[in-house]
């Protein structure tokens, strides 16, 4: 049998090499400013693969409290595969040396003005993770195929800078997955196959 890594990187690529419509932006929102930014989705490689998400501390300025992906800005120099694992690395203690990277997703337009690229990869289960407590509150792992089964999810509604903004939500052993997050994964479930994954 294929190694989950094997499995995960031959339907991420067949997915990117067909065109998907609708895939979901707040490019509509945006005040035209487009800071490049990166994140790491991070799948454990298990029967039963799991994907590593973080709080961010509820004293944050921006956006406290809220589930995310390890992630942030990308510095000058960078691409958004080296960002995304410098994040993970100075958030989690994730070292880039444990991440099977597979590519470079769909990019994601913000409402606040951020261009983010998604980075997935696949890191060995039982890491010893290490939060920094000035960006990460807590981090969890929630099953990888939860989150790819649209039907999980509940879509919501909230006017928001003049329009009315629908946004995915998900509840997860008390954690609220929704936002950028939850649209982050819902795109990425329009270029994987659960089938076959896990």
């Amino acid at each position: 049998m294929s190694t989950l890594f094997e499995r995960l990187k031959a339907s991420f690529d067949e997915g990117h090499a067909r065109d998907v419509g609708g895939l979901l932006t707040d490019a509509q929102f945006s005040d035209g400013r487009a800071t490049p930014a990166a994140v790491l989705i991070a799948v454990t490689e298990r029967d039963d693969p799991g994907v590593i998400l973080t709080q961010r501390p509820r004293d944050m300025r921006g956006h406290p409290g809220q589930v995310a992906f390890p992630g942030g800005k990308i510095d000058p120099g960078e691409d958004a595969v080296t960002a995304a694992l410098r994040e993970a690395e100075e958030e989690l203690a994730l070292s880039r040396e444990k991440v099977r990277v597979i590519g470079a997703s769909d990019l994601y337009q913000t409402g606040t003005g951020f261009a983010v690229t998604p980075v997935l990869g696949v890191v060995p289960d039982g890491l010893e993770l290490v939060p920094n407590p000035t960006e990460v509150e807590a981090w969890f792992e929630a099953p990888l195929a939860l989150l790819l089964d649209r039907s999980n999810w509940t879509t919501n509604e909230v006017f928001w800078k003049g329009a009315n903004r629908r946004y995915l939500e998900m509840d997860y052993e008390g954690f609220r997955i929704w936002g950028v997050t939850a649209a982050i994964i819902a795109n990425l479930s329009r270029r994987i196959a659960l089938e076959g994954l896990v």
